[in-house]
């Protein structure tokens, strides 16, 4: 265990819960039963890995449909009454659901059944898609993101036969990896369908292997692409070059005004949220990052307020002539995709106006810019409070043995926003089995089973206490 994590869980009013022993009793019993359902859910797991299930451009999607017909029949196996949801264009979604029992809260299960693309097969060591355990992790594509997540679902709804203490409403859907663009629509369609008291979301993950997590806040997302022409063709580099520049210097230079000297963005006034309680030692982040020595921090304030409170911008990829296929020319044309993450209490729009504005407005030597925006996603920061959440708290503390802690979380989820907006008086709980070395959206994906087993007990103990307390 890393010897920055020295918080201590906090308290909070126990009068409506069970007595100790009563819960002790509920504790032991349900790690039994969820240790003795957990290879079955592991073999399920490896089923749903094996379906192709990319939501991206260019795949097939008959694999989405296959991925939700799976899941749907798995939760009806379970003992729920389950439907895929269809909105017109969209990836089938999977809809379970269970009554309430009288006097008990309804608690919505989110996760989702589409993956990323595979990436470079070569950089894989087993198939993608041909789930592998080694080392205690299971391999594949989905295997952490988010397949391990309706996995957590499912363990809940086995470890009570199918007749949870509380109402379920299990959402699992079919194109987050592509921004959640019709979630808006199934929410429209279905949201009186949807709608519960507490919302646990299973999409995030765990700052370390061990230390179970809950995250408090989201970065939004904006990006474009931005395009450099100089020329109306290319021409001969010793010929013309001189008098006038080529794209990619221009590119370059342009690239370079996104940040001031210190590393820091230098676009717009971009909001910054409050500094996280949590701040991670820097060599520890180095490590997890894969930082090569010698490489400068950038940006200022601490290390998690840099990664979680503070906005960021990224080069994400360039078009331009390979190395290997370079000619003695002048480049005419060039592009890059860039990406700037926002902190809560940002305005996307506003920040793709400004990130757009600034690339419009950089450009060196009269150079023709052409920016095309791209995708948006709202930043978001969790009511971190009430009795669900520190119920959530104190059962994941249970199941793991120690402390859970709070932390943010530098990238986008676009769909807590739109959940949030839809259900504003519902408590959100966002986690997840993954940490660091899961690698989701990388090759190698993988998802340590001995925290898949802890976050399955603890969402059943997380059912079995909102049902037996009628806590919302």
């Amino acid at each position: 265990m890393f010897r920055w994590i020295g918080c201590c869980r906090p308290r909070w009013e126990r009068a409506a819960l069970l007595p100790a022993e009563t819960r002790g009793r509920i504790e032991g019993t349900m790690r039994e039963v969820v240790r003795s359902l957990f290879p079955g859910l592991k073999a399920d797991l490896e089923r749903l890995v094996s379906i192709p299930s990319v939501s991206a451009p260019g795949f097939d999607p008959a694999n989405l449909r296959r991925s939700a017909e799976l899941v749907a029949s798995l939760f009806a196996g379970a003992g729920l009454d389950t439907r895929l949801l269809e909105v017109e264009g969209a990836p089938p979604a999977v809809l379970a659901t269970f009554p309430a029992p009288a006097g008990a809260p309804t608690v919505l299960l989110y996760a989702h059944h589409d993956v990323q693309p595979p990436g470079d097969l070569a950089l894989w060591v087993s198939p993608p898609f041909e789930p592998t355990e080694r080392g205690g992790r299971l391999y594949g594509r989905g295997a952490g993101d988010n397949k391990s997540g309706i996995a957590m679902h499912l363990a809940a709804v086995r470890a009570f036969a199918g007749k949870p203490p509380v109402g379920l409403k299990v959402f699992i859907e079919g194109e987050e990896e592509t921004g959640s663009e019709h979630l808006g629509q199934f929410l429209s369609r279905y949201g009186d369908g949807l709608a519960a008291d507490v919302c646990v979301l299973a999409d995030s993950g765990n700052i370390q292997a061990g230390i179970p997590t809950l995250t408090t806040s989201l970065r939004g997302l904006v990006d474009c692409v931005v395009e450099v022409r100089t020329l109306d063709h290319a021409v001969h580099s010793g010929v013309f070059g001189g008098p006038f520049p080529d794209a990619l210097t221009v590119l370059c230079r342009l690239l370079a005004t996104l940040h001031d000297e210190k590393g820091t963005p230098a676009v717009g006034n971009r909001a910054v949220a409050p500094g996280p309680a949590l701040d991670i030692p820097e060599e520890i982040i180095r490590t997890l990052a894969g930082v090569l020595p010698g490489v400068e921090a950038i940006g200022e304030g601490g290390i998690t307020e840099r990664m979680w409170a503070r906005p960021s911008i990224s080069v994400l990829a360039i078009d331009a002539p390979r190395v290997a296929e370079a000619s003695n020319q002048l480049v005419p044309v060039a592009r890059a995709k860039v990406s700037m993450r926002i902190a809560p209490g940002d305005d996307p729009r506003l920040a793709m106006d400004d990130l757009a504005g600034h690339l419009e407005q950089h450009a060196p030597w009269g150079a023709r810019v052409t920016v095309t925006r791209g995708s948006a996603a709202r930043p978001f920061a969790v009511k971190a409070a009430g009795p669900a959440y520190e119920a959530m708290k104190e059962v994941m503390a249970e199941a793991w043995g120690c402390p859970a802690i709070e932390m943010g979380l530098g990238g986008s989820i676009p769909f807590v926003a739109e959940i949030a907006e839809a259900f504003p008086e519902a408590t959100l709980l966002l986690v997840g089995a993954g940490d660091p070395d899961t690698r989701e959206h990388g090759e190698n994906e993988s998802v340590l089973l001995a925290d898949l087993e802890k976050a399955c007990l603890s969402e059943t103990l997380l059912l079995a206490k909102l049902g037996e307390a009628g806590v919302r």
